[in-house]
């Protein structure tokens, strides 16, 4: 019950409750999942045709779970691309956000990353993490909830700075202030795609996208009052 079509160069959002589908949807794309009917292509070719080093060389996926390996933080950025050079990293460091945090360590890019990332903040491995994928330059970004542990200013510098590669980017959130940057935003409820559009759009034909709205401003603007 999904069907869409995401222009290249194009950043889209997936927007929806838990358990309706976006992560898995997400997943079809590298072949994480096969589908159990249907087709996922890519520039028309049907994804199952390519070979799985040419989707892991176009299409790099950050997942919800960050995966941080033991060794200096250069190392872990260097497996986004094992012959990258020191300037290839710092860039995709400063776009993702994370290079002025590495340079307050110790020993900056040469600063060893514990197994899993475990001294490291949330918002700094997914950080890593993302700058890990850019480092690769894909043709396809795809972005599981990976901004949700950053504060709304250095996501919405991570996002601009993602528009300057000339790669497609799908994203996985939960948050409409997320949703509102991209080109489209397919919202899904069961599995099922219900709607598809710019935010204006969505606001407009959808009652689901009004009540996901108004709830998320409506937290934004709550205050939490407790008396002794």
């Amino acid at each position: 019950d999904v069907s869409f079509v995401i222009h290249a160069q194009e950043t889209a959002a997936i927007l929806g409750a838990t358990g309706s589908g976006k992560s898995t949807l997400l997943q079809l794309i590298p072949r994480l999942y096969e589908p159990g009917a249907g087709r996922v292509l890519i520039d028309g070719v049907d994804v199952r045709e390519f070979s799985a080093e040419q989707l892991r060389t176009a299409v790099r996926f950050v997942p919800q779970e960050v995966l941080l390996f033991s060794g200096t933080v250069a190392d872990n950025l260097r497996f986004g691309k094992m012959t990258a050079t020191m300037e290839e990293i710092v860039q995709a460091a400063r776009d993702a956000q994370i290079h002025e945090t590495i340079t307050r360590f110790p020993d900056g890019y040469d600063a060893l990353i514990g197994q899993k990332g475990v001294n490291l903040s949330g918002g700094q491995k997914q950080r890593l993490s993302i700058a890990r994928a850019l480092v690769g330059q894909p043709r396809i970004l795809l972005l599981d909830d990976s901004t949700s542990a950053l504060d709304a200013e250095t996501e919405a510098k991570l996002l601009a700075a993602l528009r300057r590669y000339a790669c497609t980017t799908v994203m996985v959130t939960q948050k409409v202030s997320t949703a509102m940057a991209a080109d489209t935003i397919l919202l899904l409820e069961d599995g099922r795609l219900i709607a598809q559009g710019s935010h204006e759009q969505l606001l407009a034909a959808s009652e689901l996208y009004r009540r996901i709205v108004a709830t998320q401003e409506g937290k934004k603007g709550s205050v939490d009052v407790t008396t002794a």
